[in-house]
Protein backbone atom coordinates (compact mmCIF):
# COMPACT_ATOMS: atom_id res chain seq x y z
CA UNK A 1 0.00 0.00 0.00
CA UNK A 2 1.70 2.93 -1.31
CA UNK A 3 1.32 6.96 0.18
CA UNK A 4 2.33 9.86 0.18
CA UNK A 5 1.88 12.17 3.54
CA UNK A 6 -0.64 14.87 3.47
CA UNK A 7 0.89 18.44 3.05
CA UNK A 8 1.30 20.38 6.63
CA UNK A 9 -0.28 23.36 7.35
CA UNK A 10 0.48 26.82 6.33
CA UNK A 11 -2.91 28.54 5.82
CA UNK A 12 -7.01 28.03 6.47
CA UNK A 13 -8.33 28.42 3.17
CA UNK A 14 -12.23 28.38 2.67
CA UNK A 15 -13.67 24.95 2.03
CA UNK A 16 -16.31 24.91 -0.67
CA UNK A 17 -16.81 21.29 -2.43
CA UNK A 18 -19.58 18.72 -3.41
CA UNK A 19 -21.58 19.46 -0.06
CA UNK A 20 -21.98 22.45 2.29
CA UNK A 21 -21.77 19.62 4.76
CA UNK A 22 -18.02 19.68 4.24
CA UNK A 23 -17.40 23.16 5.81
CA UNK A 24 -18.63 23.05 9.03
CA UNK A 25 -16.85 19.08 9.14
CA UNK A 26 -13.68 20.58 8.55
CA UNK A 27 -13.57 24.58 9.19
CA UNK A 28 -11.77 23.67 12.40
CA UNK A 29 -8.87 21.84 11.25
CA UNK A 30 -8.75 22.49 7.36
CA UNK A 31 -5.33 23.65 7.65
CA UNK A 32 -4.05 20.06 8.77
CA UNK A 33 -4.16 19.86 4.89
CA UNK A 34 -2.80 23.19 3.21
CA UNK A 35 0.54 24.17 2.49
CA UNK A 36 3.00 23.40 -0.28
CA UNK A 37 3.89 20.17 -0.48
CA UNK A 38 7.83 18.94 -1.91
CA UNK A 39 7.76 17.09 -5.29
CA UNK A 40 7.30 13.08 -4.49
CA UNK A 41 8.72 10.06 -6.11
CA UNK A 42 7.16 9.17 -9.21
CA UNK A 43 4.51 12.17 -9.33
CA UNK A 44 3.45 12.85 -12.71
CA UNK A 45 3.91 16.55 -14.16
CA UNK A 46 0.81 17.82 -16.17
CA UNK A 47 1.01 21.15 -18.30
CA UNK A 48 -3.38 21.86 -19.00
CA UNK A 49 -3.97 24.89 -20.45
CA UNK A 50 -4.76 27.03 -17.11
CA UNK A 51 -2.02 25.26 -14.91
CA UNK A 52 0.78 23.24 -14.47
CA UNK A 53 0.24 20.65 -11.83
CA UNK A 54 1.58 17.27 -10.47
CA UNK A 55 -0.66 14.31 -9.71
CA UNK A 56 0.64 13.06 -6.57
CA UNK A 57 -0.81 9.13 -5.33
CA UNK A 58 -1.83 9.80 -1.77
CA UNK A 59 -2.86 5.98 -1.10
CA UNK A 60 -3.02 3.12 -3.16
CA UNK A 61 -3.98 -0.40 -3.18
CA UNK A 62 -7.67 0.12 -2.78
CA UNK A 63 -10.29 -2.35 -4.24
CA UNK A 64 -13.02 -0.12 -6.68
CA UNK A 65 -13.24 2.94 -4.39
CA UNK A 66 -16.28 4.78 -4.92
CA UNK A 67 -16.85 8.05 -2.69
CA UNK A 68 -14.64 9.73 -0.07
CA UNK A 69 -15.28 12.04 3.05
CA UNK A 70 -12.90 14.53 4.52
CA UNK A 71 -12.72 14.10 8.38
CA UNK A 72 -11.90 16.92 11.09
CA UNK A 73 -8.34 16.12 11.89
CA UNK A 74 -7.05 15.27 8.46
CA UNK A 75 -8.23 11.54 7.65
CA UNK A 76 -10.44 10.52 5.09
CA UNK A 77 -13.37 7.98 4.81
CA UNK A 78 -12.78 6.23 1.35
CA UNK A 79 -15.88 3.55 0.20
CA UNK A 80 -14.74 0.31 -1.75
CA UNK A 81 -17.59 -1.31 -3.90
CA UNK A 82 -17.06 -4.70 -2.31
CA UNK A 83 -18.56 -3.42 0.91
CA UNK A 84 -15.75 -2.01 2.63
CA UNK A 85 -14.73 1.14 4.81
CA UNK A 86 -11.73 2.42 4.45
CA UNK A 87 -9.54 5.07 6.48
CA UNK A 88 -6.43 7.26 4.89
CA UNK A 89 -4.93 8.90 8.37
CA UNK A 90 -1.86 10.69 8.50
CA UNK A 91 -1.27 10.38 4.14
CA UNK A 92 -1.55 6.21 4.83
CA UNK A 93 -4.31 3.82 4.10
CA UNK A 94 -4.55 1.74 7.14
CA UNK A 95 -4.54 -2.05 6.82
CA UNK A 96 -7.35 -3.09 8.25
CA UNK A 97 -11.45 -1.90 6.54
CA UNK A 98 -13.24 0.08 9.06
CA UNK A 99 -15.50 -1.65 11.55
CA UNK A 100 -19.30 -0.83 11.13
CA UNK A 101 -20.39 -0.23 7.89
CA UNK A 102 -23.23 -1.51 6.10
CA UNK A 103 -23.52 -5.14 4.67
CA UNK A 104 -23.81 -4.83 0.56
CA UNK A 105 -25.76 -6.60 -2.01
CA UNK A 106 -22.63 -6.92 -4.30
CA UNK A 107 -23.57 -7.55 -7.55
CA UNK A 108 -22.87 -6.14 -10.79
CA UNK A 109 -22.39 -2.63 -10.74
CA UNK A 110 -23.74 -2.53 -7.34
CA UNK A 111 -21.76 -2.60 -3.76
CA UNK A 112 -20.63 -0.16 -1.37
CA UNK A 113 -20.91 3.37 -2.83
CA UNK A 114 -20.93 7.09 -1.65
CA UNK A 115 -20.20 8.45 1.57
CA UNK A 116 -21.34 12.25 3.10
CA UNK A 117 -20.83 14.09 6.06
CA UNK A 118 -23.50 15.83 8.37
CA UNK A 119 -23.59 19.29 7.42
CA UNK A 120 -23.10 19.39 11.53
CA UNK A 121 -20.57 16.54 11.57
CA UNK A 122 -18.36 18.11 14.06
CA UNK A 123 -21.24 18.21 16.62
CA UNK A 124 -23.19 14.86 16.18
CA UNK A 125 -20.36 12.57 14.12
CA UNK A 126 -22.97 11.94 11.69
CA UNK A 127 -21.86 9.68 8.71
CA UNK A 128 -24.33 8.51 5.93
CA UNK A 129 -23.36 5.99 3.38
CA UNK A 130 -25.04 4.51 -0.05
CA UNK A 131 -25.13 1.25 -0.63
CA UNK A 132 -27.28 -1.79 -2.94
CA UNK A 133 -29.23 -3.42 0.09
CA UNK A 134 -30.36 -7.31 -0.80
CA UNK A 135 -34.30 -6.73 -1.34
CA UNK A 136 -36.47 -9.66 -2.17
CA UNK A 137 -35.29 -11.33 -5.32
CA UNK A 138 -33.01 -8.76 -6.15
CA UNK A 139 -31.54 -5.39 -4.62
CA UNK A 140 -32.20 -1.80 -4.59
CA UNK A 141 -29.95 1.72 -3.31
CA UNK A 142 -30.49 2.65 0.28
CA UNK A 143 -29.41 5.15 2.64
CA UNK A 144 -27.87 4.33 6.07
CA UNK A 145 -26.64 6.69 9.00
CA UNK A 146 -24.69 5.80 11.81
CA UNK A 147 -21.26 7.84 13.72
CA UNK A 148 -17.77 7.96 13.35
CA UNK A 149 -16.46 7.38 16.85
CA UNK A 150 -12.90 7.93 15.15
CA UNK A 151 -12.14 4.15 14.50
CA UNK A 152 -15.20 2.91 13.80
CA UNK A 153 -18.74 3.18 12.86
CA UNK A 154 -21.51 3.12 15.76
CA UNK A 155 -24.93 2.63 15.09
CA UNK A 156 -25.88 2.25 11.49
CA UNK A 157 -29.33 2.38 10.82
CA UNK A 158 -31.12 2.54 7.11
CA UNK A 159 -33.13 5.89 6.79
CA UNK A 160 -34.22 5.32 3.56
CA UNK A 161 -34.65 2.38 1.51
CA UNK A 162 -35.58 3.26 -2.83
CA UNK A 163 -38.64 1.42 -4.05
CA UNK A 164 -36.09 0.01 -6.66
CA UNK A 165 -35.73 -3.24 -6.41
CA UNK A 166 -34.36 -5.36 -9.64
CA UNK A 167 -32.54 -8.51 -9.99
CA UNK A 168 -30.21 -6.71 -12.30
CA UNK A 169 -27.03 -5.30 -11.29
CA UNK A 170 -26.54 -2.33 -13.18
CA UNK A 171 -27.36 1.62 -12.73
CA UNK A 172 -27.93 2.22 -8.65
CA UNK A 173 -26.66 5.68 -8.78
CA UNK A 174 -25.98 7.04 -5.93
CA UNK A 175 -23.96 10.21 -4.55
CA UNK A 176 -25.35 12.11 -1.41
CA UNK A 177 -25.37 15.67 -1.36
CA UNK A 178 -26.49 18.36 1.49
CA UNK A 179 -27.52 21.69 0.28
CA UNK A 180 -27.52 24.90 2.17
CA UNK A 181 -30.77 24.42 3.75
CA UNK A 182 -29.41 20.69 5.47
CA UNK A 183 -31.54 18.88 3.19
CA UNK A 184 -29.94 15.86 1.40
CA UNK A 185 -29.91 14.91 -2.67
CA UNK A 186 -29.55 11.42 -3.31
CA UNK A 187 -29.50 9.79 -7.05
CA UNK A 188 -31.47 6.55 -7.24
CA UNK A 189 -30.52 4.83 -11.38
CA UNK A 190 -32.84 3.54 -13.30
CA UNK A 191 -31.82 -0.11 -12.75
CA UNK A 192 -31.36 -0.56 -16.62
CA UNK A 193 -35.30 -0.88 -16.63
CA UNK A 194 -35.61 2.29 -18.22
CA UNK A 195 -39.70 3.17 -18.34
CA UNK A 196 -40.27 3.35 -14.64
CA UNK A 197 -38.11 6.34 -14.25
CA UNK A 198 -41.09 8.26 -15.81
CA UNK A 199 -42.91 6.69 -13.44
CA UNK A 200 -44.05 8.86 -10.56
CA UNK A 201 -44.60 5.90 -8.17
CA UNK A 202 -41.46 4.11 -8.24
CA UNK A 203 -38.17 5.87 -7.08
CA UNK A 204 -36.60 4.16 -10.01
CA UNK A 205 -34.55 6.77 -12.10
CA UNK A 206 -35.21 9.55 -9.78
CA UNK A 207 -33.12 11.99 -7.33
CA UNK A 208 -35.03 12.23 -4.39
CA UNK A 209 -34.93 15.00 -1.39
CA UNK A 210 -34.69 13.91 2.20
CA UNK A 211 -34.66 15.69 5.52
CA UNK A 212 -31.21 14.42 7.70
CA UNK A 213 -33.18 11.64 9.09
CA UNK A 214 -34.04 10.38 5.78
CA UNK A 215 -37.70 10.96 5.65
CA UNK A 216 -39.45 12.63 2.36
CA UNK A 217 -38.69 17.11 2.54
CA UNK A 218 -41.94 18.47 2.75
CA UNK A 219 -41.75 20.83 0.22
CA UNK A 220 -40.98 18.38 -2.16
CA UNK A 221 -42.94 19.08 -5.79
CA UNK A 222 -45.00 15.64 -5.53
CA UNK A 223 -46.10 15.74 -1.63
CA UNK A 224 -49.59 15.52 -1.45
CA UNK A 225 -49.85 13.80 -5.00
CA UNK A 226 -51.77 10.59 -5.61
CA UNK A 227 -49.61 7.81 -6.64
CA UNK A 228 -46.59 9.48 -6.62
CA UNK A 229 -43.40 8.59 -4.46
CA UNK A 230 -43.28 12.33 -1.66
CA UNK A 231 -39.59 11.63 -1.50
CA UNK A 232 -39.25 12.59 -5.08
CA UNK A 233 -37.35 15.95 -6.21
CA UNK A 234 -36.93 15.44 -10.10
CA UNK A 235 -37.63 12.61 -12.48
CA UNK A 236 -36.44 10.74 -15.93
CA UNK A 237 -32.72 9.99 -14.67
CA UNK A 238 -30.83 7.20 -16.21
CA UNK A 239 -27.72 6.79 -13.21
CA UNK A 240 -26.98 9.98 -11.67
CA UNK A 241 -23.04 9.04 -10.79
CA UNK A 242 -22.46 12.99 -9.99
CA UNK A 243 -23.69 15.60 -8.27
CA UNK A 244 -22.71 18.88 -6.58
CA UNK A 245 -24.05 22.18 -5.78
CA UNK A 246 -23.37 25.33 -7.65
CA UNK A 247 -21.23 27.20 -5.33
CA UNK A 248 -23.21 30.99 -6.95
CA UNK A 249 -26.83 29.81 -7.21
CA UNK A 250 -26.78 27.26 -4.90
CA UNK A 251 -29.02 24.81 -7.29
CA UNK A 252 -28.41 21.32 -7.32
CA UNK A 253 -26.28 19.70 -10.78
CA UNK A 254 -25.65 16.21 -12.06
CA UNK A 255 -23.95 14.35 -14.65
CA UNK A 256 -25.62 10.87 -15.58
CA UNK A 257 -24.35 8.35 -17.73
CA UNK A 258 -26.09 7.48 -21.12
CA UNK A 259 -26.16 4.57 -23.17
CA UNK A 260 -23.89 4.67 -26.36
CA UNK A 261 -23.58 8.20 -26.02
CA UNK A 262 -26.13 10.85 -24.64
CA UNK A 263 -24.38 11.21 -20.92
CA UNK A 264 -25.28 14.45 -20.02
CA UNK A 265 -25.08 17.09 -17.11
CA UNK A 266 -27.95 18.58 -16.15
CA UNK A 267 -29.55 21.40 -13.71
CA UNK A 268 -31.55 19.68 -11.19
CA UNK A 269 -34.86 21.63 -10.69
CA UNK A 270 -37.91 20.96 -8.52
CA UNK A 271 -40.69 18.58 -10.52
CA UNK A 272 -38.66 18.87 -14.04
CA UNK A 273 -38.85 15.73 -16.20
CA UNK A 274 -34.98 15.01 -17.20
CA UNK A 275 -36.70 12.81 -20.43
CA UNK A 276 -34.82 9.10 -19.94
CA UNK A 277 -35.83 6.93 -22.05
CA UNK A 278 -38.35 9.02 -23.50
CA UNK A 279 -35.34 11.37 -25.03
CA UNK A 280 -31.80 10.43 -25.35
CA UNK A 281 -28.82 11.72 -27.49
CA UNK A 282 -27.67 7.88 -27.31
CA UNK A 283 -28.51 4.89 -29.07
CA UNK A 284 -28.53 1.08 -27.54
CA UNK A 285 -25.08 -0.64 -26.56
CA UNK A 286 -26.13 -2.85 -29.94
CA UNK A 287 -26.73 0.16 -32.06
CA UNK A 288 -30.43 0.42 -32.36
CA UNK A 289 -31.99 3.75 -31.65
CA UNK A 290 -33.44 3.96 -28.04
CA UNK A 291 -35.93 6.48 -28.50
CA UNK A 292 -37.01 8.62 -32.17
CA UNK A 293 -36.26 11.96 -29.83
CA UNK A 294 -34.06 14.04 -28.39
CA UNK A 295 -36.76 16.69 -27.28
CA UNK A 296 -40.14 16.80 -26.11
CA UNK A 297 -42.13 19.39 -24.74
CA UNK A 298 -42.10 19.17 -21.15
CA UNK A 299 -38.68 17.30 -20.94
CA UNK A 300 -35.40 19.33 -19.48
CA UNK A 301 -32.70 19.38 -21.95
CA UNK A 302 -28.63 19.07 -20.42
CA UNK A 303 -26.45 21.76 -20.12
CA UNK A 304 -23.92 19.66 -22.03
CA UNK A 305 -24.12 16.25 -23.58
CA UNK A 306 -21.20 13.93 -24.80
CA UNK A 307 -21.45 11.31 -27.49
CA UNK A 308 -19.51 9.51 -27.70
CA UNK A 309 -19.95 8.44 -24.50
CA UNK A 310 -17.08 9.15 -21.74
CA UNK A 311 -19.01 7.48 -19.19
CA UNK A 312 -19.12 10.75 -15.93
CA UNK A 313 -18.76 9.70 -12.75
CA UNK A 314 -17.54 12.19 -9.74
CA UNK A 315 -18.68 15.69 -10.15
CA UNK A 316 -17.08 18.97 -8.26
CA UNK A 317 -17.17 22.48 -8.72
CA UNK A 318 -13.81 23.69 -8.17
CA UNK A 319 -14.15 26.80 -5.78
CA UNK A 320 -10.76 27.18 -3.67
CA UNK A 321 -7.75 28.95 -4.49
CA UNK A 322 -4.57 27.02 -5.34
CA UNK A 323 -5.82 26.76 -9.20
CA UNK A 324 -7.16 30.27 -9.31
CA UNK A 325 -7.98 30.06 -13.46
CA UNK A 326 -10.27 26.67 -12.60
CA UNK A 327 -12.40 29.03 -10.30
CA UNK A 328 -16.46 27.85 -11.29
CA UNK A 329 -15.20 25.14 -13.77
CA UNK A 330 -16.74 21.86 -13.36
CA UNK A 331 -14.89 18.84 -13.21
CA UNK A 332 -16.31 15.05 -13.62
CA UNK A 333 -14.61 12.07 -13.72
CA UNK A 334 -14.88 9.43 -16.46
CA UNK A 335 -14.46 5.83 -16.75
CA UNK A 336 -15.05 4.80 -20.01
CA UNK A 337 -13.06 7.50 -21.52
CA UNK A 338 -10.32 7.43 -18.72
CA UNK A 339 -9.86 11.21 -17.81
CA UNK A 340 -10.67 14.45 -16.22
CA UNK A 341 -13.14 16.34 -17.78
CA UNK A 342 -12.98 19.72 -17.05
CA UNK A 343 -16.01 22.23 -18.14
CA UNK A 344 -15.91 25.88 -18.21
CA UNK A 345 -19.28 27.92 -17.84
CA UNK A 346 -20.16 31.32 -18.29
CA UNK A 347 -23.91 31.14 -16.57
CA UNK A 348 -25.41 28.05 -17.47
CA UNK A 349 -23.79 27.95 -20.70
CA UNK A 350 -21.01 25.58 -21.74
CA UNK A 351 -18.45 27.22 -23.33
CA UNK A 352 -14.98 25.14 -23.30
CA UNK A 353 -13.93 21.76 -22.10
CA UNK A 354 -10.56 20.28 -21.31
CA UNK A 355 -9.76 16.75 -21.25
CA UNK A 356 -7.02 16.16 -18.62
CA UNK A 357 -5.02 12.90 -17.90
CA UNK A 358 -6.37 11.01 -20.54
CA UNK A 359 -5.84 7.50 -20.53
CA UNK A 360 -4.35 7.08 -16.85
CA UNK A 361 -7.18 5.63 -15.52
CA UNK A 362 -11.07 5.28 -14.76
CA UNK A 363 -11.89 8.21 -12.43
CA UNK A 364 -14.94 7.49 -10.22
CA UNK A 365 -14.94 9.97 -8.11
CA UNK A 366 -14.15 13.83 -7.74
CA UNK A 367 -13.97 16.19 -4.77
CA UNK A 368 -12.48 19.64 -3.92
CA UNK A 369 -10.57 18.89 -0.62
CA UNK A 370 -10.44 21.78 2.24
CA UNK A 371 -6.89 22.36 1.13
CA UNK A 372 -8.23 23.46 -1.85
CA UNK A 373 -6.41 20.56 -3.89
CA UNK A 374 -8.65 17.89 -6.12
CA UNK A 375 -8.54 14.46 -5.16
CA UNK A 376 -9.61 11.84 -7.49
CA UNK A 377 -10.62 8.36 -6.92
CA UNK A 378 -9.17 5.61 -9.39
CA UNK A 379 -11.11 2.55 -10.50
CA UNK A 380 -9.78 -0.80 -10.64
CA UNK A 381 -10.29 -4.10 -8.87
CA UNK A 382 -6.25 -3.69 -7.55
CA UNK A 383 -4.43 -1.28 -6.61
CA UNK A 384 -6.74 1.96 -7.11
CA UNK A 385 -5.71 5.02 -5.83
CA UNK A 386 -6.22 7.95 -3.99
CA UNK A 387 -4.88 11.21 -6.05
CA UNK A 388 -4.36 14.52 -5.64
CA UNK A 389 -3.46 17.75 -8.05
CA UNK A 390 -0.87 20.30 -6.99
CA UNK A 391 -0.26 23.17 -8.60
CA UNK A 392 3.27 23.82 -9.65
CA UNK A 393 4.90 27.41 -9.59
Amino acid sequence: MQSHPLPPTLAAPRARGRSAARASAVAATVGLFAGAACTPAGAQDVQSEEHRFRVVTVASGLENPWGMAFLPGGDILVTERPGRVRLVRGGTLQPQPVAGGPEVWANGQGGLLDVELHPRFAENRVVYFTYSKASGEGGTTALARGRWDGTRITGLTDIFVADATSRRGQHFGSRIVFDRAGLMYVSVGDRNEREPAQDLGSHIGKIVRLRDDGTAAPDNPFAGRAGARPEIFSYGHRNPQGMALHPGTGELWANEHGARGGDEINRIQAGRNYGWPSITHGVNYNGQPISPDTARAGMEQPVIHWTPSIAPSGMAFYTGDRFPRWKGNVFNGAMAGQQLRRVVLDGNRVVHQETLLQGRARIRAVEMGPDGYLYLLTDAPRDAALLRLEPIG
